[in-house]
């Protein structure tokens, strides 16, 4: 009798603790929520330096690994969504979880949260800095003449809004936020592309490689290969997404996510493609790593473009923070039996902002070191890693289509696993010398 007793409490404090966390508290979300989020979390300011990747990888190859990535990224999505209720009466609601599922409970957690973490921390010192830098670009294109302001600054002001915005205690509670954020990526993709073909080709443009040297262009090649692949690294919190999906034996999640990814890859597409090919028959090996700095003019079109990057990476930065916030708060609540709260959730995300801005702040150029160590991390968690599990988890016969596709995509994620670092290394001796901390 007592022992049934504490096997209820056991569950109803499980129940409790799950109706409070980020990913499990809400799940009522429509498929257009899984859409949206999907390309607030997969088009990162990235896009925009998608033509300079281009002019490192010229047009054969360029064209062949943007269009391969594409189709890559979405069977491997796909095969996440599959995977997400494949045990009957259970859902992985995170990526950890089907790790531990695929590869045992310790393993699994080994193998997934690093690099899990990486990727979304990552993003967020990232989209912090980004942040700031679209709204320095702002004030500096609309006022010319008024005194600078620190980067510094822009950061924090930039990180004023997440201190407030975090508290928002799930996914459905920053669709809005997401809705915009999804908007604006669509819309300033479009200025980029849009201002360039009306400004039309160069004069003299050139395709051939920048670098002068045969070891030049093939480290340049790395390096946009390392563009590439973060460009499409939005699988991080795919699952944590489409646990906020309502699930019934009759209806499964699947079903309606799926629906949302599909249009989701269809605005990636409408975004990266256009930017990455006009942008370099445009502007040829000319181009700077970020279009907008090349279309100079009209200067009001830039401005807006800025302010909708800054407006974009405010949506983007929740959607990576929200699955750190829900592995700090698991973690306190489960593992150090914190009482689940508003103080707990206050201090926790309070002071993640203001971790990610203090190291905005002291290393601004953490975007260049990102490619290195991103390397390892997002071409496994988007490209190779769900094709590991499938792998494990339904064993399909030798040789068999299923069998060599994802043997096929292992091949290719782990080449761009190997090679993009090396590229992001040499970028980073390179410019090492630019680098300013607290600049």
């Amino acid at each position: 009798m007592v022992q049934a007793r504490d096997v209820e409490d056991a569950a109803a404090r499980q129940k409790q603790i799950d109706d409070w966390l980020p990913i499990t508290s809400a799940r009522n979300a429509k498929w257009w929520y899984s859409a949206f989020h999907n390309v607030t979390a997969m088009v990162g300011a990235g896009v925009l330096s998608l033509p300079y990747a281009m002019s490192e990888l010229g047009w054969g190859p360029g064209v062949a690994i943007m269009i391969l990535s594409w189709i890559i990224t979405l069977y491997t999505l796909w095969q996440m969504v599959e995977m997400h209720e494949m045990v009957p009466g259970k859902r992985f609601d995170r990526y950890h979880e089907l790790g531990q599922h695929a590869f045992g409970e310790k393993l699994g957690l080994w193998i997934v949260v690093p690099q899990q973490l990486v990727v979304e921390v990552g993003v967020n010192i990232v989209y912090m800095v980004t942040g700031g830098k679209s709204l320095e670009k702002f004030h500096d294109v609309i006022c010319p003449s008024c005194k600078t302001i620190r980067t510094s600054y822009w950061i924090m002001i930039f990180a004023s809004s997440h201190f407030v915005l975090s508290h928002l205690p799930n996914f459905n509670a920053i669709s809005g936020i997401s809705l915009a954020a999804a908007v604006m990526s669509l819309s300033y993709s479009t200025i980029a592309w849009g201002a360039a073909l009306h400004k039309g080709v160069e004069p003299n443009v050139d395709y051939s490689y920048k670098a002068k040297t045969n070891s030049g262009a093939v480290f340049n090649f790395f390096s946009g290969l390392g563009d590439v692949a973060f460009a499409y690294a939005g699988h991080n919190v795919v699952l944590e997404i489409q646990a906020t999906i309502p699930s019934t034996p009759e209806k499964p999640s699947k079903g309606p996510m799926w629906k949302g990814v599909i249009v989701a890859y269809i605005v990636v597409a409408l975004c990266y493609f256009p930017v990455c090919f006009v942008g370099y028959w445009v502007y040829g090996n000319k181009i700077e790593d970020n279009i907008l700095i090349s279309l100079d003019k009209p200067v009001w079109l830039i401005a807006t473009a800025n302010m909708f990057v800054v407006v974009h990476v405010i949506g983007s930065y929740q959607v990576f923070a929200m699955g750190v916030f829900d592995m700090i708060e698991t973690f306190l609540v489960k593992k150090m039996n914190f009482t689940p709260s508003f103080a707990l959730r206050f201090v926790t995300r309070t002071t993640y902002v203001a971790f990610t801005m203090i190291i905005g702040i002291a290393i601004p150029f953490f975007s260049g070191l990102l490619g290195f160590f991103g390397g390892f991390a997002f071409a496994p968690t988007t490209y190779f890693l769900p094709c590991v599990m499938w792998l494990s988890i339904y064993k399909p016969k030798r040789f068999s289509l299923s069998w060599c596709m994802n043997w096929l995509c292992i091949i290719l994620g782990v080449t761009l696993m190997i090679l993009a670092p090396i590229g992001a290394l040499r970028n980073i001796i390179l410019q090492a010398k630019t680098y300013k901390f607290f600049s």
